[in-house]
């Protein structure tokens, strides 16, 4: 099992750098609520850092454009998969959206590991 999270933005420098304005400038309208759990304007945050090296199945952190050239696939972003054989979605971008924080998100994620299913 491997756990995907896919952003809702794409991996090119300048959609980097419309994100960063669009965070710092009107961050409630950014398209991202993925980005906005797990990343302060500048940089990732620590509590998620450390929960993300913790997690104990193997992860990978993926762009929406990288998502969709890697694997051929195509869903409403940003959201959250378990891939084993397919690809099933652990969180869909409705409730990435709904998470009130990062320890919702940080719950959420437990309550789909192996130990916990």
């Amino acid at each position: 099992m491997k756990l995907i999270f896919v952003y809702n933005t794409d991996s090119n420098p300048i959609s980097s750098l419309i994100d960063l304005g669009h965070k710092i400038l009107n961050p409630d309208t950014y398209d991202c609520s993925l980005c906005k759990l797990t990343h302060g304007p500048f940089t990732e945050i620590e509590a998620w850092k450390v929960f993300r090296k913790s997690i104990g199945v193997p992860v990978e952190f993926l762009h929406r454009d990288e998502f969709e050239k890697k694997y051929n696939q195509h869903f409403t972003y940003p959201l959250i998969l378990k891939k084993n054989n397919t690809f099933d979605v652990l969180l869909s971008k409705k409730e990435i959206d709904d998470l009130a924080d990062l320890d919702a998100l940080i719950a959420s994620v437990k309550q789909h590991l192996p130990a916990n299913e």
